[in-house]
């Protein structure tokens, strides 16, 4: 990593985290990613290989822990890692400020959407049992993808998962996108009909409870509200 010879603070901590994609790994790791596949996921467009070389880098750097477990290991945040999440929350609620725009369909992969949802759960407001939710994305590439979730475990899958659809969620991942971002809401999203659900009526009427959407959406919504 590029060390900048520069007696400066700003100069020390760009050369730990400054490097290309070194803010969204600690994003993804202050979301609560922790193991390697689940960071991965998070970053469509990063070679494995290179995030484990800006893994071990932040690991050097004392941002971030290698913790063993019976079966491989996990990345956790140190307290200085920890002490980024400000930096982090900062950086994209000035982004938001000064550099807002409408998502494009280039930016919205409806796999990692699906992942950053199942990651921004409410605990407290899941069903009991297990639910399944497929969303089905319309567009230019249609494609299903599937969150069971589950109070203890949610997991995000490409392939069906062997069970029963609870609810099914109709939408392009650029109107979802807007509805996760706090563009608008969820209920906007309903009546314009660019989201659809189908299923029992009170879950359709649970799932937006369920979501706590992007940790960025109160910024957006703030920035809008200013602007009106």
């Amino acid at each position: 990593m590029k060390e900048y010879s520069q007696y400066c603070p700003v100069a020390l901590a760009s050369s730990v985290f400054a490097e290309r994609w070194t803010p969204l790994i600690i994003r993804e790791l202050v979301l609560g990613g922790r193991r390697f596949n689940e960071i991965d996921r998070g970053l469509p467009g990063i070679s494995r290989s290179l995030l484990k070389q800006r893994l071990d880098h932040l690991e050097r750097k004392g941002v971030v822990e290698r913790v063993a477990l019976p079966a491989g290991h996990e990345y956790h945040l140190t307290p200085a890692g920890r002490d980024l999440e400000g930096v982090i929350m900062a950086a994209g609620e000035w982004a938001v400020r000064w550099m807002f725009s409408e998502p494009e369909p280039r930016e919205v992969d409806p796999v990692t959407l699906t992942w950053w949802m199942s990651r921004r759960l409410v605990a407290d407001q899941l069903p009991a049992h297990r639910t399944v939710v497929e969303f089905d994305y319309t567009g230019a590439d249609p494609t299903r993808i599937w969150m069971v979730i589950e109070r203890r475990d949610t997991s995000v899958c490409t392939d069906p998962p062997g069970f029963e659809n609870d609810l099914v969620v109709t939408t392009d991942p650029v109107a979802l996108m807007r509805v996760f971002s706090g563009i608008v809401t969820y209920g906007h999203a309903l009546s314009e009909g660019s989201l659809a659900l189908t299923g029992p009526a009170h879950l359709r009427r649970a799932l937006p409870h369920w979501f706590a959407w992007s940790p960025f959406a109160p910024a957006v919504r703030r920035h809008l509200g200013a602007e009106a």
